[in-house]
């Protein structure tokens, strides 16, 4: 699940200021911006909203979902996370909640997002028996590496991405090495969406 997090002390000085605000009660939030597009966007509208509805001033920070709500746990901040995969550190999270230093303000996408391995419906359509990752790991040849053709190939993530050490935990649980892949480093958002954009 998605939601945006705020610390207390901004959560509790926002929601006390009512209608219009100054500067000097509002004061300095930072916000997390994230590096996939819609975290983005989501990062520069609340800064928007909080610098000309509220007047604080708002600085965003490079932020990536682990190292994020880690340090939102441990340090306080950055004050807002906009957008973030909570499901990934549920323990963080959810001590974050109980201990009163993360208040869950809301949910982004109200129909949640989902996280996995995926494949075209073209490829499906055409390969109906490859429907879960077991059979995926039967077909390496389906999915040639870039580098070694040999070889089948699951496109990771960037480092700081929850979902990128959820897939190389994956990769190892189902023996991708030993069935004929290897996990591609795609290095960054951009390289992921290259990536994709390459195969298909």
């Amino acid at each position: 699940m998605k939601m945006l997090l705020a610390s207390t002390v901004l959560a509790a000085g926002l929601l006390g200021l009512g209608g219009a605000a100054s500067a000097a009660e509002c004061g300095d939030v930072t916000i997390a911006n994230m590096n996939w597009q819609s975290a983005e966007v989501a990062a520069n509208i609340d800064k928007l909203i909080l610098e000309a509805g509220y007047g604080c001033k708002a600085e965003l920070v490079v932020g990536d979902t682990v190292p994020t709500l880690t340090s939102m746990a441990e340090k306080g901040q950055p004050d807002i996370a906009p957008e973030a995969w909570v499901s990934l550190q549920p323990e963080i999270v959810n001590r974050g909640l109980t201990d009163g230093k993360f208040i869950k303000a809301a949910k982004i996408l109200s129909d949640g997002a989902i996280q996995g391995w995926w494949i075209p419906k073209y490829f499906a359509d055409a390969h109906p028996d490859v429907k879960t990752i077991p059979d995926l790991m039967k077909h390496p040849e389906l999915f040639p590496a870039p580098e070694d053709k040999s070889k089948g190939a699951v496109f990771n993530g960037p480092q700081g991405w929850g979902g990128t050490v959820v897939t190389a935990q994956l990769f190892k649980a189902y023996g991708g090495e030993k069935a004929g892949f290897t996990l591609v480093d795609t290095g960054s958002a951009a390289g992921l969406d290259g990536s994709i954009a390459k195969a298909y």
